[in-house]
């Protein structure tokens, strides 16, 4: 449905959400203005209600979890919650948990003829990436990475430790451990060589298609590079597809546009449709460089394999399993950057739905300040969209696969009049 507006945006109910959580929440945590926020009160699908009655349509399936639509996984939910809400995911789990497992072991490492592959579970995209950096080092036994610059992997001190955006990392630098080489992306042959004599590296980390750094799209030759990299040289090739997965790019992941087989990979965000919930999935030659649990687990969590979110998971899966869900993302993006081409002389970066548009000044500087004050006004027409990019400068456009296309033409026809 197009957007229904009948307050003004913020309207006064959110603007005293706002004052309240401001003077509850660290300040340093959700931006307030009298622009700024709107709280979210429902959404179904596209759509999105605010606390005053707004409808809008969602340009960012909220950080890229409700791909398939928000409430697409919701019946999984009520069910299970239903029946159990919380297990003892290390001590006593539950049957959905092993399932959960076996069905990513299946969608990855199996599907790609690579043997049995394991699991391990946790509660965020940070959790998983720490998972992969603690399972590189037990396999290699080199604590250096290779990772890139634009890259994000979250914002846990381990996962921070292995980021390429310095916003992030400054304030913490003297709390994070010295284990990374910044590379450009994508880097060259001659970088990677030269980064092998800077630390004692045993894996590289890498997003096929970084978001938070800005929508870029390596040339198609990077990830074979990379994987051929790590052959030579005894390395594992990490995959984070956090944002990626799941059908965002076109396929399944977003590395099987090249056929680059990542010697781990995690994933997240759109795993649940809306549940804290991720995992770092491994052949099991390499998960195994963990030792045999004799009932303490080196790495666990309080919540991990949670029931709630394993039910949810499982109802994704099956879902992503139908092949209309790939062909409505490659049409769709087909569609949408066709008709973005047509309305702006910017570029327009990214695959499937996972776009961008870079505003630049004529000299060529990032156009922070437009893009940010386009977003402000989308919100004011009925549009939810987001900035990415170091400088964000970047207009993302990372919407629910159930898009339609009135919707879609509907979000170009009011960017084209700002523009």
């Amino acid at each position: 449905m197009l957007p229904e507006l009948h307050t003004s945006i913020p309207g006064p109910r959110s603007l005293s959400l706002a004052a309240r959580l401001h003077r509850a929440e660290s300040r340093n945590v959700t931006f307030t203005s009298p622009e700024w926020p709107i709280f979210w009160e429902r959404a179904h699908g596209v759509n999105v209600w605010d606390a005053d009655g707004n409808r809008y349509l969602d340009l960012t399936s909220a950080f890229g979890v409700a791909s398939l639509g928000h409430g697409a996984t919701a019946a999984a939910m009520t069910a299970q919650a239903a029946q159990l809400v919380h297990a003892m995911g290390d001590v006593h789990p539950t049957e959905a948990k092993a399932e959960l497992c076996e069905q990513l072991a299946a969608l990855t490492y199996e599907r790609w003829q690579r043997g049995p592959a394991k699991v391990i579970l946790g509660n965020s995209g940070s959790d998983a990436v720490e998972a992969a950096l603690k399972t590189a080092l037990l396999h290699t036994g080199k604590p250096g990475i290779i990772v890139f610059r634009g890259g994000y992997h979250g914002l846990g001190l381990g996962a921070l430790a292995a980021g390429g955006l310095p916003f992030f990392q400054a304030p913490f630098r003297p709390q994070l451990a010295d284990l990374a080489v910044v590379l450009p992306f994508p880097a060259s042959l001659a970088d990677l060589n030269r980064a092998l004599l800077e630390k004692n590296i045993g894996a590289i980390l890498v997003e096929p298609l970084q978001g938070r750094g800005g929508c870029v799209l390596p040339p198609p030759d990077f990830l074979p590079m990379l994987r051929a990299f790590c052959d030579t040289h005894g390395l594992l090739l990490i995959a984070d597809e956090i944002l990626t997965g799941f059908h965002r790019t076109g396929p399944l992941f977003a590395c099987d546009h090249t056929g680059t087989i990542p010697d781990l990979i995690c994933l997240g965000k759109a795993l649940t449709g809306g549940f804290p919930l991720s995992a770092c999935v491994g052949p099991a030659h390499i998960m195994d460089a963990w030792p045999e649990t004799h009932g303490e687990a080196l790495h666990t969590s309080t919540f991990l394999g949670h029931p709630v979110g394993c039910a949810m998971a499982l109802a994704s899966i099956k879902a992503h399993a139908d092949p209309a869900v790939g062909i409505a993302v490659r049409e769709k993006s087909a569609r949408l950057t066709s008709a973005l081409r047509r309305i702006t002389h910017h570029e327009i970066r990214g695959m499937g739905l996972m776009l961008g548009i870079a505003l630049v000044k004529a000299d060529g500087q990032p156009d922070t300040e437009r893009a940010i004050s386009i977003i402000q006004r989308a919100l004011r027409a009925g549009i939810i969209m987001l900035a990415d990019g170091p400088a964000s400068h970047i207009l993302s456009f990372l919407p629910p696969f159930t898009i339609a296309d009135e919707e879609l033409d509907y979000v170009v026809e009011w960017l084209g009049r700002e523009l």
